[in-house]
């Protein structure tokens, strides 16, 4: 499908020059290792209409002049519900670029089972721009999940920190895998107090890095894999394989969408397969559980 982007010369990146035809052109070349990862699940549309310099603002409803062949999932909210985009084909990531969308944002779960997420998410958030920390949290972070019995997957976020992503079977609630989120974040605060903090306040964490759980609640939702921040770089929340985290050279803004084309056309998506590693949590839970009766 051929679709038709108006103002492609617009630049939304002012510092590199990259224009919304070069972020559809981006949107297009990775579709095939996105979509994996979006593929029925609700997006948050962070949207810049005059480009990053400009004022940004999430959108979630479906806008009304939206085509017809985008796909839609209509999903229950407080007081109601609310219909949100499906990226499910590269069409749509190429349109979403056209209405200025430059981040998609995920939710945890799908469509069809809004309540029941299949991702669990650990950002580890930085207080000062110290990454060799943030990667050592996150091989911390990766050692206690294996230990639990589940998979971590490692993410570049394109702004500060990492995300460490777990696949999960879709049985238990968003409210059971949070507070398992929290029980495990305290773990390993109380491991290592002197660099890491579950303080919501920014005030309170000095400069530890913030352990964030949040993102683990029904219609909360995270940066999708491979997309565009909002940054004067134009950089890439890019999946890594999980030994990257040794690299020194690692940051949380490594690729870009100038930069990245490299990397998509020798590495694959060292995410791909992803679900085959999903795990039910409830023995992680009952595991986690006994450490903590023992402790």
């Amino acid at each position: 499908m051929r679709v038709e982007i108006s103002n492609p010369d617009k630049v939304m990146f002012g510092d590199v020059g990259v224009t919304k035809a070069d972020l559809a052109r981006y949107y297009e070349r990775v579709a095939e290792r996105m979509l994996p990862h979006l593929r029925g699940r609700p997006i948050s549309m962070q949207r810049f209409p005059n480009g990053i310099e400009g004022e940004g603002f999430f959108h979630k409803d479906v806008p009304d002049y939206f085509p017809d062949w985008i796909a839609r999932a209509t999903v229950p909210k407080r007081g109601g519900e609310v219909t949100h985009v499906l990226a499910n084909d590269r069409a749509t990531l190429v349109y979403l670029a056209g209405q200025n969308v430059v981040t998609p944002h995920v939710w945890l779960s799908r469509a069809d089972r809004p309540h029941h997420p299949d991702r669990l998410i650990f950002d580890l958030d930085p207080s000062r721009d110290r990454f060799a920390e943030v990667r050592a949290a996150a091989r911390m972070l990766g050692e206690v999940l294996r230990d639990l019995g589940l998979a971590p997957f490692a993410m570049t976020t394109g702004s500060r920190g990492l995300h460490v992503s777990v696949p999960l079977r879709r049985r238990e609630p968003f409210d059971a895998v949070r507070d398992f989120a929290r029980t495990l974040a305290d773990v390993l605060v109380a491991r290592n107090p002197r660099r890491l903090t579950m303080a919501q306040r920014k005030a309170d964490r000095g400069e530890r890095i913030f352990v964030d759980v949040m993102r683990n609640g029904y219609a909360q939702h995270a940066v999708a894999p491979y997309a565009v921040r909002a940054k004067p770089a134009a950089p890439v929340a890019t999946p890594l394989r999980w030994e990257e985290l040794d690299d020194r050279r690692l940051g949380p803004q490594r690729w870009t969408v100038e930069t990245i084309g490299a990397r998509l056309d020798s590495d694959g998506d060292p995410w791909k397969g992803i679900a085959r590693h999903a795990r039910a949590l409830g023995p992680a839970i009952r595991r986690l559980e006994r450490h903590e009766a023992d402790a």
